[in-house]
């Protein structure tokens, strides 16, 4: 678990959880992006990680195998719908989310902290401004909660 205090706010917020996209999040064309899976090792220590896709290159299984989380592979329909409702089931208060694409922009706007990263795949403009935090690259969004100091201080009132 992570505590956060945000300046500003009452309460310290209990983050247990980190849902995270895959393509165009984590990974490139399905591969993933370097610096992501030591990252994802070191927050397992602290967060429940979970990774939710539709897969569609086919390569997450293959990718993701070294990392401790819990991965869902998803339907292709409905993806914003079902993402939220992964959420909801995790726990909205206790989740931090980072995803890019419109079929994140649900999970973004209920999690207790949404993360859009604009990379090379792009973002979604319904995401970005469902989210608290942008950042330009995974890596830099990552280490944020890995230095809740700085996710503090980005999100000061």
């Amino acid at each position: 678990m992570i505590e956060l205090s945000i300046p500003g706010q009452n309460s310290t917020l209990q983050i247990t959880d980190l849902i995270l996209d895959y393509n165009g999040t984590l990974a490139l064309d399905g591969k993933l992006l370097p610096g992501v899976k030591d990252l994802l090792i070191l927050l397992s220590n602290k967060l429940n990680i979970h990774i939710i896709t539709a897969d569609t290159f086919g390569t997450i299984q293959q990718q993701i195998k070294e990392i401790p989380c819990r991965l869902s592979i998803l339907p292709p329909e409905n993806q914003a719908e079902e993402k939220l409702k992964y959420l909801q089931k995790t726990g909205c208060n206790n989740s931090i989310c980072i995803g890019n694409g419109i079929n994140d922009n649900l999970m973004l706007k209920e999690a207790i902290i949404g993360i859009a990263v604009i990379q090379k795949e792009g973002a979604s403009f319904k995401s970005i401004s469902n989210s608290d935090v942008v950042c330009t690259n995974i890596v830099d969004s990552l280490e944020l909660i890995i230095n809740p100091l700085r996710l503090s201080a980005t999100l000061r009132s």
